[in-house]
C-alpha cells in the first residue's frame, strides 16, 4: 500500500504523530460492489489524547475539556465508511480527526464587548411602531356603519 498523504495538520506546526494513531479496519456496511464481502473497508482511527506528547499542555487540556463526551479513557475515535476503497475511507478518518482536534484545541473566542444601541435608532424604531399601530387602528370598523 501507498504512504498516506499525511503528515496532518492539527494548527500550525502541530501535526498528528504516525506513531500514536491505531487502526482498526473491518467490513463496511455501505456500498461495494462484487467483493464486498471479502474487504475491510471501514475504518477506526483512534488517538489517545490523554496520553499523548504531541501536543501543548494547554491544547491537551482544552481538547480533553471539550471533548469529554466523546471520549473513552481518554482515546478518541473516528469511524469512516463512506467510500468503497479502504485507502480513501483511511484519508478520509485521518482529515476528519485532525479537523476535530483542530477544533477542540481552538483558543477560546473573545468575549463580547457589550455596545449600547444608538438613541437614533432606538427612536426610529418607536416611531415605525406608533405608525404602524396607527395604521392597524385605522383598520378596525367601527365607523363603518
Amino acid at each position: 500500500m501507498e504512504h498516506m498523504s499525511g503528515p496532518y495538520v492539527i494548527r500550525g506546526s502541530v501535526s498528528l504523530p504516525e506513531a500514536e494513531l491505531m487502526w482498526r479496519f473491518s467490513r463496511s456496511s455501505g456500498p461495494g460492489g462484487q467483493h464486498v464481502n471479502t474487504s475491510d473497508s471501514k475504518v477506526e482511527l483512534s488517538f489517545d489524547l490523554a496520553k499523548t506528547e504531541a501536543l501543548p499542555d494547554v491544547w491537551k487540556r482544552r481538547a480533553l475539556q471539550r471533548l469529554a463526551g466523546k471520549l473513552v479513557d481518554g482515546v478518541v475515535t473516528v469511524r469512516a465508511s463512506e467510500h468503497r476503497s479502504q485507502w480513501r475511507n483511511r484519508e478520509t478518518a485521518a482529515v476528519r480527526l485532525a479537523a476535530l482536534l483542530s477544533e477542540a484545541t481552538a483558543p477560546p473566542p473573545k468575549p463580547r464587548k457589550p455596545t449600547r444601541i444608538p438613541r437614533g435608532i432606538n427612536e426610529r424604531r418607536l416611531r415605525e411602531k406608533k405608525q404602524r399601530a396607527e395604521t392597524k387602528r385605522g383598520r378596525s370598523g367601527r365607523d363603518w356603519s
